[in-house]
């Protein structure tokens, strides 16, 4: 394989993705559009007209932002590849250390500072501006400032270690360093699940124990009656940043917490906030996470074995507009190039992601109450401002859920059952 082909190849893959992503946003908004000024028959009932428009209009805006974000992150791409910037970078590193390692790991923070300061505008915009417009933004510019420097000192005390154990390792075992790569990354990543509930997400948010005895009593009422055990049940302030409302299950073995932010307890029922939570325990009952953490350590595996047979070619680094070859320019081009290259396949992990959604949704109608499970959607998609309507080929390659009324329609037929 010559340069030009390896050129060639990343250009037409870019274009390909580009273009289908422009084309997937522009068919969703039109749809939303062409829908903003009548409720679905499903909702009528449910949803007012301004709560649906004000759906539509928050769609659009996030859609016009992710058309710049797009731009933006084409531009960077081809900067930092045919443009010579990563090798631009990789100059400035062999300045600052003269140990090949060292220059590795300054090569990717530097990386990681002038993509963080290029997108950083953006982020600014899509939390100050679009999210206040809709009423979603909680966040103060000292929380914002504060949050980035946190990351930053993590990103310094966790990922500065990790990046030399991975260089090192590369350095020096042979042809099998791919293999020991991905041992030391999942002892990290399983690690990081243990770790990160209690220590780690208590540094950006509050995390305070269930006071609600009522709606306690609910919840392990249905942990009991699932076989679910958990360290404990948390109330975070997610209010503090912004309007939305979630749940979620994090940690690992012994330290799994069930997480509710405060808007969430706060806008739904006992009895919703429990069928939202057996939807969760859906998840865990049919093994999704676990199905889910295996197939990417295993997809790591193989992509760590295909980046071990591209290192040693020269053409590779050389297509992309690379001079400077060292192992840590691989893993930079390897892991700019590679999602480009896996756009067209989207759809087969969207896919994979409703079925599991229709899953967790039926076993919570099992275990709890499908029009609680209802009642609660509706609230979350009035309150979270989700639209209502959406294109079936957008939808086949970007949601992760089954839209609003296939999921309701199908949490009906268990009702009827």
């Amino acid at each position: 394989m010559t340069p030009t082909i390896v050129q060639n190849v990343f250009l037409f893959f870019l274009t390909i993705s580009v273009l289908l992503k422009f084309y997937l946003s522009f068919r969703q908004t039109n749809i939303v559009k062409k829908h903003r000024n009548a409720v679905p028959d499903e909702f009528a009932t449910t949803i007012t007209l301004p709560e649906h428009q004000k759906a539509a209009d928050y769609t659009c805006a996030k859609h016009n932002l992710s058309r710049v974000d797009i731009i933006i992150e084409t531009a960077l791409l081809l900067i930092f590849t045919l443009g010579g910037g990563l090798d631009y970078l990789s100059e400035i590193s062999q300045k600052i250390s003269a140990k090949p390692l060292t220059q590795g790991v300054i090569l990717i923070l530097l990386f990681t500072i002038v993509t963080f300061i290029c997108n950083l505008p953006s982020s600014i915009y899509r939390t100050f501006y679009q999210e206040a417009r809709f009423g979603f933004n909680n966040t103060t510019p000292a929380i914002f400032i504060t949050d980035n420097i946190k990351a930053a000192i993590l990103l310094l005390i966790i990922g500065v270690p990790l990046l030399y154990a991975v260089l090192s390792l590369m350095a020096v075992m042979g042809e099998l360093w791919w293999f020991y790569v991905w041992c030391l990354w999942l002892a990290f990543s399983l690690t990081m699940l243990w770790v990160y509930p209690k220590w780690i997400a208590p540094i950006f948010n509050k995390f305070t124990p269930l006071e609600d005895e009522i709606l306690k009593q609910r919840i392990n009422a249905l942990l009991q009656r699932t076989g679910f055990k958990s360290n404990g049940l948390f109330i975070m302030d997610g209010s503090k940043r912004s309007g939305h409302g979630n749940a979620y299950f994090t940690g690992l073995g012994k330290n799994k917490r069930i997480v509710f932010f405060d808007t969430l307890i706060k806008n739904l029922s006992h009895e919703e906030t429990e069928a939202v939570l057996a939807h969760e325990l859906g998840h865990f009952h049919h093994h999704h996470i676990m199905i889910q953490i295996t197939l990417n350590f295993a997809l790591g595996l193989f992509w760590l074995w295909l980046l071990g047979k591209i290192l040693p070619q020269t053409a590779f680094y050389n297509g992309l507009g690379v001079e400077n070859i060292s192992h840590a320019m691989a893993l930079l081009l390897f892991s700019l190039v590679l999602p480009v290259l896996l756009f067209i396949f989207t759809p087969i992990s969207s896919i994979l992601s409703r079925r599991n959604e229709y899953q967790a949704d039926e076993f919570a109608a099992k275990h709890s109450n499908a029009q609680n499970l209802i009642n609660a959607l509706i609230k979350l998609y009035r309150d979270n401002a989700g639209t209502l309507v959406c294109d079936k080929l957008y939808s086949l390659f970007y949601d992760s859920h089954p839209n609003a009324n296939d999921r309701i329609n199908a949490l009906k037929k268990q009702i009827n059952k």
